[in-house]
């Protein structure tokens, strides 16, 4: 599904059905989810159109940078490095190219965004919010709701602690897909209050390709690696 292609453009499976069809320079797009339909007239016969996976914080409405996971305890010894597989929601961009540059024509998900707080009610952050089962190696996933992310965690601290979440800024996501989504991540654990979360700008398999993402469609600065530092516990 995700990638590149021509007009005129059709992707149609159980629950989802995007077309860009028309002639004499009036296109129109169509797209068709989970019962939700959406029709969008196009001045253009030239040009591309691109489906990608985008930052999963667009839906209903941007409300927050900031996507937490939330998965089963896992107890880390001292000075350890392990690597999990968890998932996170997927939400989908479609953009027109044309002469190099990108427009975000539609954003669309086939799951039911949810949010929650990270921290105190007074200064805590709110966060895109998501449950995943704990994965020893890359899980079968329906490609067009969920992603793999492969979390390496660092304890650091000098005893044992339990992690049970993860909050990363999305702003400074590195989406790869192919045959699946993929993001990396490294967290490194200080105490049980604190951690430093990393985005890795890596693939998690070979012959996948970036992501068109909306931070970078809209021109903004996004730099190699955007660190989060939480401080509100990574359990709980």
């Amino acid at each position: 599904m995700f990638g590149e292609y021509d007009f005129p453009f059709k992707y149609e499976s159980e629950n989802l059905s995007l077309s860009i069809a028309g002639e004499r320079g009036l296109l129109t797009y169509k797209r068709r989810c989970l019962g939700e339909e959406v029709t969008k007239l196009l001045g253009t016969t030239q040009g591309k159109v691109m489906i990608s996976p985008v930052e999963p914080i667009n839906l209903p409405q941007e409300v927050t940078p900031y996507l937490e996971i939330r998965f089963t305890p896992v107890a880390c010894e001292p000075d350890s490095v392990q690597t999990l597989y968890l998932t996170f929601p997927v939400e989908i961009g479609v953009f027109l190219e044309a002469k190099g540059s990108y427009d975000v024509l539609d954003i669309f998900t086939l799951t039911s965004p949810k949010y929650s707080l990270y921290g105190t009610p007074v200064e805590g952050i709110i966060t895109r919010y998501h449950e995943s089962d704990v994965f020893p190696g890359i899980p079968e996933i329906d490609l067009v709701r969920e992603g793999v992310l492969s979390l390496t965690i660092r304890n650091s601290s000098r005893g044992w602690v339990e992690v049970s979440r993860v909050v990363m800024d999305c702003t400074g996501f590195v989406l790869f897909c192919g045959d699946m989504v993929s993001l990396t991540a490294r967290m490194e654990v200080l105490s049980r209050d604190l951690a430093d979360v990393r985005i890795g700008d890596k693939p998690l398999c070979t012959g996948m390709f970036p992501a068109t993402l909306l931070a970078r469609a809209r021109m903004r600065f996004i730099p190699e690696t955007l660190p989060f530092m939480m401080e509100y516990g990574v359990g709980g």
